[in-house]
């Protein structure tokens, strides 16, 4: 499990997992629970655990956040979040990866780490204070979504311990 003290000033970026979720006009969003952006609302995601494919990682964290079953249909965006301190040090540095997912079961309910969950109409988003770079992302989806373009596929590859003969 990665703690707080592993997040704030990384000796290296951490792989965060994030979800883009779709009622029909509508996204699923999450207002954070904790530092860091404590009060902002995001996608419903979070860190990577060593060894946790990306897949399971998504599927993860939406249950934890949100009590909602999903399987993830593919990769929408790929992008960092750089915080810097007062004195301009790296406080945070995530690397982020964005999937488009549907819900295959499960109640809607805040869990850890966020405050609240609510379905957003796309024209109501701009009435949240959203977190940096998350609102080109959503904005990027409801296009794809409207083009009827299908995401990219996910793909893992998970090297096997070695044997010797």
């Amino acid at each position: 499990m990665i703690t707080e003290d592993d997040r704030r000033y990384p000796k290296r970026p951490l792989v965060g997992v994030g979800a883009l979720i779709f009622d029909g006009p509508r996204i699923l969003m999450a207002q954070r629970g904790k530092q860091p952006l404590l009060g902002w609302w995001s996608l419903p995601g979070g860190a990577l655990e060593t060894g946790e494919l990306l897949a399971d990682a998504v599927r993860r964290e939406v249950l934890e956040e949100t009590g909602l079953q999903i399987e993830p249909l593919g990769v929408i965006e790929i992008f960092e979040r750089i915080m810097r301190d007062s004195a301009g040090a790296t406080e945070y540095h995530y690397v982020l990866i964005d999937y488009i997912c549907r819900v295959t079961g499960g109640v809607l309910q805040a869990g850890d780490d966020v405050a609240r969950v609510e379905w957003t109409r796309r024209r109501d988003l701009a009435k949240l204070q959203i977190t940096e770079g998350t609102l080109g992302v959503i904005e990027k989806a409801f296009r794809l979504r409207g083009a009827r373009t299908r995401a990219c596929s996910v793909h893992t590859r998970v090297n096997a311990p070695f044997q010797s003969k």
